[in-house]
C-alpha cells in the first residue's frame, strides 16, 4: 500500500521585520469550535506519480481560490504522527484573507440523519506572526514554521 502524501504552500510575508504566515482553518462541523492547534498550511493529498509542487499549487487554489505567484522554496518534508508525508514550499506573497473562496465537501450532518450538508474545506484564513502561528497550527506542522523562520533569517542576514 502506498504511503499517503500531502503537498502544500506556506505563504509568508514580512511586516516591519516580523514574519507572518498564512494559515487556514478547516471547515465543517468537527472543526467549528476548535482554534488553537487546529489551523493548517493550505495543503492536500496527491497520488503517487503526481508532481508534488503542482499538487501543492492546486490544493492552495482549491482551499483559498487564489493562485500562487512567486518563487517557491522547498522545505524539508515532514512525517506526520499517522505516517503521512507532507511536502511544503514557502512562497513570499500576500493576499487578503477575507477574499478566500474554498471548494466544498458533503457529509451526512447531523450524523445518522440521512441529511447531506455541504461545507467549505476551509472556512477562514488569517495571517499570524510566527509566535501565534505556533499556537494555532496543527502540532505535526510546526516543523514547517521553524524551517520558514530559519530560511527567512538567512535571507535577511
Amino acid at each position: 500500500m502506498a504511503k499517503k502524501q500531502s503537498a502544500g504552500i506556506l505563504l509568508y510575508r514580512l511586516r516591519t521585520g516580523t514574519i507572518e504566515a498564512l494559515l487556514v482553518h478547516p471547515g465543517g462541523p468537527f472543526w467549528a469550535r476548535k482554534d488553537d492547534g487546529a489551523w493548517s498550511i493550505p495543503k492536500g493529498e496527491y497520488e503517487q506519480g503526481t508532481d508534488a509542487l503542482e499538487a501543492a499549487k492546486r490544493e492552495f487554489h482549491e482551499e483559498t481560490g487564489c493562485e500562487v505567484n512567486g518563487e517557491t522554496v522547498p522545505l524539508m518534508p515532514v512525517r506526520q504522527p499517522g505516517g503521512k508525508i507532507i511536502s511544503v514550499w514557502a512562497v513570499d506573497g500576500d493576499l487578503d484573507p477575507t477574499s478566500i473562496r474554498s471548494t466544498t465537501f458533503r457529509i451526512e450532518w447531523p450524523p445518522r440523519t440521512g441529511k447531506l450538508r455541504e461545507f467549505p474545506e476551509v472556512d477562514r484564513a488569517e495571517w499570524f506572526d510566527l509566535c501565534t502561528a505556533y499556537q494555532k497550527i496543527l502540532p505535526g506542522q510546526r516543523p514547517f514554521l521553524a524551517q520558514l523562520e530559519q530560511m527567512v533569517q538567512k535571507r535577511i542576514d
